[in-house]
């Protein structure tokens, strides 16, 4: 099969849309399929190899990582793609991504799917605090129940994200997919080097946070566990792996509490070196989100075999319900704290966490996901094979 993805995000710009991207087109790639990627330039080279088509793009006002494709820069690409014929086209985001999808999938008369990564109800209060409550609930839900219903099939994360898409009355069939990861036979990194590297003594315990630093992963929530966990452990050290707007903020609040012995800010961290250099070097990750579709970090963290202490909200709660390699807490700092210290304090139940988490996310493998998101692809080329010859019959 050759399949077109369109996205209105991608590497340099990290998230987790963009990593969901690259697995699936790596996994696809494995199984002999040719997928090409229509996304906005950058303005950087991109390492992807071949079938990686940037469209010219301008920056949006208030969002310096964001980029949107020009109308003329998509169209001119897009020609180019019609000599290029591809059996389904894969939407990844909601914005001219939806728009090029639907508008090649009718003129190709090809089947489209669209990914539904984002709560975006989660995201109003954050981003658009202007908007009354209510009014923003109503138009998000609008919005996606036409989006959705645009296509042939939408694909979500997690069967709480399913759970939601339902409720805004879509019609189109909904599967569950999640992103798959890498799994290797045993981790790689090594935590040593990372701690030496940092000024971390050997046995002092390490919480790490990887991730956007934004508003709605609710990061103010873990300065306060690590407020109260120093007050057991006085040398607790708490890691954020990751950039973003909040960045200041959360320093400034760091400050404020007191905590700067025991809160470092990283930044982003490359994915194959260093950050599975800190996954080794942690003794526990820690998340707290409440808006996740599904929480791929969290995935890496129990390929890395390190265990989790997290929220159990929207697809976090479909991982946590395995009830292995990590723990769950209600969204109250001391509840939290108290489940990071019995397993700071336990090595023998980090050992067994560890153990089950390997085992865990050998179950969402890059391939195995990218093997069901092929056969979703197939069934429906196939159905859209055999309406075309109906009509075919009907017009004879």
């Amino acid at each position: 099969m050759r399949i077109l993805m369109i996205s209105d995000t991608y590497f340099p710009r990290i998230s987790g849309v963009a990593s969901s991207i690259r697995s699936f087109r790596e996994g696809l790639a494995r199984l002999g399929h040719d997928v090409d990627l229509l996304i906005p330039a950058y303005g950087v080279c991109t390492s992807e190899g071949p079938g990686v088509f940037q469209a010219p793009a301008m920056r949006i006002p208030f969002y310096p990582e964001e980029r949107l494709m020009t109308p003329l820069g998509a169209l001119r690409i897009a020609r180019y793609l019609a000599s290029r014929p591809h059996d389904v086209i894969h939407i990844e985001t909601p914005f001219m991504a939806q728009f090029w999808g639907r508008h090649l999938a009718r003129k190709w008369q090809v089947p489209a799917i669209l990914s539904y990564h984002t709560h975006f109800e989660a995201y109003v209060g954050h981003y658009y605090p202007w908007i009354p409550k209510a009014a923003g609930h109503h138009m998000i839900r609008a919005i996606a129940r036409r989006q959705c219903d645009a296509v042939d099939t939408v694909i979500v994360p997690s069967v709480a994200m399913a759970e939601v898409v339902a409720g805004y009355g879509v019609g189109t069939r909904i599967q569950v997919i999640p992103t798959g990861i890498e799994c290797p036979p045993s981790p790689t990194g090594c935590g040593a080097a990372f701690r030496a590297r940092h000024g971390i003594a050997p046995k002092q315990p390490l919480l790490l946070y990887a991730g956007r630093l934004a508003p709605e992963k609710n990061l103010p929530f873990l300065l306060e566990v690590a407020r109260r966990l120093r007050l057991a452990l006085p040398d607790v050290l708490l890691l954020f792996a990751g950039d973003g707007p909040e960045r200041p903020s959360l320093e400034a609040q760091t400050q404020n509490l007191g905590l700067t012995d025991h809160v470092r800010f990283l930044g982003y961290l490359d994915r194959d070196r260093a950050l599975q250099d800190a996954y080794q070097a942690a003794d526990l990750f820690v998340f707290c989100s409440q808006t996740e579709t599904q929480g791929m970090v969290l995935l890496e963290a129990l390929a890395a075999r390190l265990p989790i202490v997290a929220i159990p909200a929207l697809g976090v709660a479909d991982l946590l319900a395995f009830h292995k390699g990590s723990r769950g807490s209600t969204a109250d700092p001391d509840t939290f704290s108290a489940e990071c210290l019995i397993i700071l304090r336990d090595p023998e139940l980090r050992a067994r966490l560890a153990l089950e988490a390997g085992h865990l996310a050998a179950r969402f493998s890059r391939d195995a996901m990218s093997q069901r998101l092929a056969k979703v692809y197939e069934t429906l080329i196939n159905e859209a094979q055999i309406a075309h010859c109906r009509i075919q019959e009907r017009q004879g």
